[in-house]
């Protein structure tokens, strides 16, 4: 188009004609050398089916979706409650509300309490050698149902994020299918890492490595992906052929429980994935103190990993495998050959998506001092173009954070910032935001890192300036945080890139693109240092780390020597 509109001998009707009939005129073919999208992971060693995604731009897919998103919502309240193979002895029964409308009541929750959690570790007990013998075929077989499950549930699925998470609707539908990809991604890699593997040896000898479920693993996942994270911790470790005990946030307990029903549809022994929803005191501590747990598998805050590995170093019983995902004090560096608006579309993605309520979420934005001005010019501009309000409408960008707790958690911060920083901007919030907990998105510029001791869980963007000569320092600085998730850089100049990513102490580096996002098996997800133990959620390493390894040496001249070097005689 950018050629031909500048040919004077182009006839301006075929100039401006619709690509779609141009299209059908030339009755193109499709090239076979590039993929379907839900093909782009066949014939590779992740070899399995993407993910469906839905275009929201295309009526007729999104007005089925909305449609049956509507009809699972008017099945309003949704129950949940312990799922144990025995009866629930439990009567606490607390009440979950819509963020978007405090007013609205989503569902009601009986909360586990000691006793059940006793009951679930024995059964769970029980039932540990039976799945460990499982084969790896029929465990991925119950994944990949499962996650055809999950596509088949979509919409109602989605309701419940948006309605008990305060999702929006393309936040809903990501989330959805993280969820599926895990699966299907931990079945093929479970099937590839899982099998008996022959080691090199001498003659007359066979060695063989085998990877097995170490026993029952505690999963504690976070609300700010109730589907996703929980679902990945917990088909890791029924893939690995362990019994799993999952204790969802407080604030998400409905979506996990609906997730272990389609569980336990695809064809996993109620006694092998039980869910113990309830407080972190009372049902947490008592799975992490117990000597019969083999693992601990958590999503959350720094403080709570450290509280947790204390707990596990205090208990009775063998020493167990801890993976933690924690937070960070995410930054984004840009330079002065970076394009501007491509920084901005970015930054309003990487700090403002899901209301700033990602681990993985930009919180320092550092703007090398030439180019600061004409950035924050138009990062403020695409700001006030930010809708906010319920995230059950499509046109809006961002939703509430998930509770009153984080709500005063950031407006406590505002009014430090406030004290100790320049505000740049702050959204306006509309009236119908009022019953609901919602947090102005807003842009503050501040002098130093220092002045930010720990990570804000929220829409709140900090800007500061630095000059090229200072960017050693200003590394320095970040990686002192002792965080280590995501970082940001948008240059042009690939030294400049190559510097940076090799200097941060970070677990994922993104270059000219946003930092949110992680593809399960594209982009493994996890931190160091302050950031998370790793391995990677959806990575290759992450299996493994929940398997014990035995090796079998068998003596084959025993048993009158080697046959298969008789065979080869022969032949």
């Amino acid at each position: 188009f950018v050629n031909r509109i500048a040919d004077a001998n182009e006839p301006i009707e075929e100039i401006i004609a619709a690509p779609s009939v141009l299209v059908a005129k030339d009755k193109p073919k499709r090239n076979p050398h590039i993929p379907l999208p839900i093909d782009i992971f066949k014939g590779s060693a992740d070899s399995r089916s993407n993910s469906k995604g839905i275009d929201m731009t295309n009526s007729d897919e999104l007005k089925p979706l909305m449609k049956a998103m509507q009809e699972a919502c008017a099945s309003l309240p949704w129950q949940a409650g312990p799922l144990i193979k025995a009866k629930i002895k439990s009567d606490t029964q607390t009440t979950l509300y819509n963020p978007h409308q405090m007013t609205e009541t989503v569902g009601f929750v009986i909360e586990a309490n000691a006793d059940d959690v006793a009951t679930a570790l024995e059964v769970a007990k029980a039932a540990e050698e039976s799945w460990r013998q499982t084969s790896p075929e029929s465990r991925a077989l119950i994944l990949n149902k499962m996650a055809d499950l999950l596509e088949k549930h979509q919409p109602r699925l989605m309701a419940m994020l948006v309605k008990e998470a305060g999702k929006t609707i393309p936040d809903a539908i990501s989330e959805v299918r993280e969820a599926i990809d895990f699966c299907r991604y931990y079945a093929r890699e479970g099937e590839a890492q899982l099998n008996v593997r022959l080691m090199p040896g001498i003659t007359g000898e066979r060695n063989e490595y085998r990877l097995l479920g170490r026993g029952t693993m505690v999963c504690i996942s976070p609300w700010n992906f109730p589907l996703a994270i929980f679902l990945g911790q917990v088909s890791a470790a029924l893939m690995s052929g362990n019994c799993v005990l999952a204790k969802p946030a407080e604030q998400t307990p409905l979506i996990a429980a609906a997730a272990t029903d389609l569980f336990y549809s695809a064809g996993i022994p109620k006694e092998v994935l039980q869910l113990l929803p309830g407080r972190g005191e009372i049902v947490g501590a008592a799975l992490v103190a117990s000597p019969l747990i083999a693992g601990v598998l958590f999503t959350g805050s720094t403080e709570t990993a450290r509280l947790i590995n204390r707990q596990l170093a205090d208990r009775q019983g063998p020493i167990v495998p801890f993976i933690a995902e924690t937070g960070g004090q995410n930054v984004m560096i840009v330079d002065a050959s970076a394009l501007p608006e491509q920084v901005v579309r970015d930054v309003l993605s990487s700090a403002f998506g899901s209301a700033g309520q990602r681990c993985s979420a930009l919180r320092v934005l550092y703007l090398q001092e030439d180019v600061a001005d004409k950035i924050i010019e138009l990062l403020l501009g695409a700001m006030a173009c930010l809708k906010v309000g319920d995230p059950g409408l499509i046109e809006n960008d961002l939703g509430p954070v998930i509770d009153k707790e984080a709500l005063g958690l950031l407006n406590d911060h505002l009014l430090k910032m406030e004290k100790e920083g320049r505000k740049l901007y702050q959204i306006s919030l509309p009236e119908s935001t009022q019953a609901g907990t919602y947090f102005a998105p807003c842009a503050f510029e501040i002098k130093s890192l220092s002045q930010l001791s720990r990570e804000v869980f929220g829409p709140f963007l900090h800007i500061i300036r630095y000059k090229s000569s200072d960017l050693d320092q200003v590394m320095n600085e970040i990686n002192a945080t002792g965080y280590g998730l995501t970082f940001g850089v948008h240059s042009r100049i690939n030294s400049n890139v190559e510097a940076l990513a090799d200097k941060i102490h970070a677990g994922n580096v993104y270059v000219n693109r946003n930092m949110i996002g992680a593809v399960v098996g594209v982009q493994p997800f996890g931190g160091e240092g302050l950031s998370g133990t790793g391995p990677k959620a959806g990575g290759p390493y992450y299996l493994a780390r929940l398997c014990t390894e035995k090796v079998i040496s068998i003596n084959t001249t025993a048993a009158g020597g080697n046959a298969s070097l008789l065979a080869s005689a022969e032949d």
